[in-house]
């Protein structure tokens, strides 16, 4: 049975008809046949980690296994499209990918006491906070190893993309229940966070096939654009009050405190809500679910979400600027009718 829409969904539907929606199902189908067998190799690789009882190795595959849109390994092999051919090094790249986003999903369920991760219980509520932080340490050290077996030129990069993620992390961390940050403190985690990541995927995944370093360094910035707007969309998500659409627990964000974009836009709007959110931080329970739903419906009055969704098209504006270079004509619309699948996602 179809979930029954929400406000949030309902407007974000509107205003993403505005710029454009698509069937996002449909155009991930479309770009897995323009790989060829390219992102099945890497699902079977995914699939494949290392057996094991304990539940550190439970709980890696329990993520890895529950899926996901792979968006990441697909841009990684989508680079590599675009510069020549999807190489065993380009498929490594794109395998590492996913498995440094799967670490950083582990690690947030329990820094976020996360209940639902892609439709499912988090790893973290079936084995435990020890196993899921550790399951995540697992898949970094195997990220790092697949990249030095067959992409080892790759590797200083990776490495550079850990600490600049970390980094993200930590200012977060600094920010959080502040509420006092601006816009740009936020895109600075932002970058360090989730646009950092996409960067390294396209960048990496078109040297590994072969693209010219120009053309390299175009799509690393294409990527770093792409995340940006993917997140801006993820954090006006948070606001569907509809797991079963989204795929993970709602107002996670909000109760945690996080200064995401449609929360500073509200509060620069109408700052009770700041007001309201700190108060309620202040105390021993935090913000209940009734208090959290009444505080999302005054973020919604705000206009947040419709400014939050312009926001992300903008920069996938500027994400569709950086392709000019890439000479492959394919490739090219591939790349950006990524931009706009993820950009108007409602999950």
């Amino acid at each position: 049975m179809e979930a029954e829409q929400t406000p949030f969904m309902e407007r974000l539907g509107r205003t993403a008809e505005r710029h454009g929606a698509i069937d996002v199902g449909a155009k991930i189908s479309e770009l897995s046949a323009f790989l060829g067998d390219g992102l099945a190799r890497v699902e079977a690789e995914l699939r494949a980690l290392p057996e094991g009882d304990t539940p550190l190795h439970a709980s890696a595959r329990h993520l890895v296994e529950t899926g996901g849109k792979r968006l990441r390994p697909m841009c990684a092999l989508l680079a590599a499209r675009a510069g020549g051919e999807i190489t065993e090094a380009a498929r490594a790249v794109a395998v590492a990918v996913e498995l440094v986003h799967a670490a950083t999903l582990l690690h947030d369920d329990v820094v976020d006491v996360g209940e639902l991760r892609r439709g499912a219980p988090a790893a973290r509520v079936l084995y435990g906070n020890a196993a899921s932080v550790f399951a995540g340490d697992y898949l970094l050290v195997d990220a790092l190893r697949r990249v030095l077996a067959a992409a080892p030129r790759e590797l200083p990069a990776l490495l550079s993309l850990l600490r600049e993620m970390l980094e993200g992390e930590a200012l977060q961390l600094d920010q959080r229940g502040r509420l006092d940050g601006s816009l740009d403190t936020y895109l600075r985690i932002v970058r360090g966070k989730t646009a950092s990541l996409f960067r390294f995927a396209l960048a990496a995944g078109a040297r590994a096939g072969g693209a010219r370093e120009d053309v390299a360094r175009a799509l690393g910035d294409f990527g770093e654009e792409l995340g940006l707007a993917f997140q801006v969309i993820d954090d006006a998500l948070d606001f569907s009050g509809d797991p079963a659409v989204v795929g993970k627990s709602t107002l996670t964000d909000l109760r945690e405190g996080k200064a995401t974009y449609p929360l500073l836009v509200a509060m620069g709007v109408d700052p009770r809500i700041g007001a309201v959110l700190r108060a309620a931080l202040a105390t021993a329970d935090g913000l209940d679910d009734a208090a959290a739903t009444r505080l999302a419906a005054d973020i919604l009055a705000t206009g947040a979400v419709e400014r939050s969704v312009e926001f992300a098209a903008s920069r996938a504006a500027e994400a569709r600027g950086h392709l000019d270079v890439v000479p492959d004509a394919d490739a090219r619309r591939a790349l950006s009718t990524v931009v706009t699948t993820l950009t108007h996602r409602r999950a």
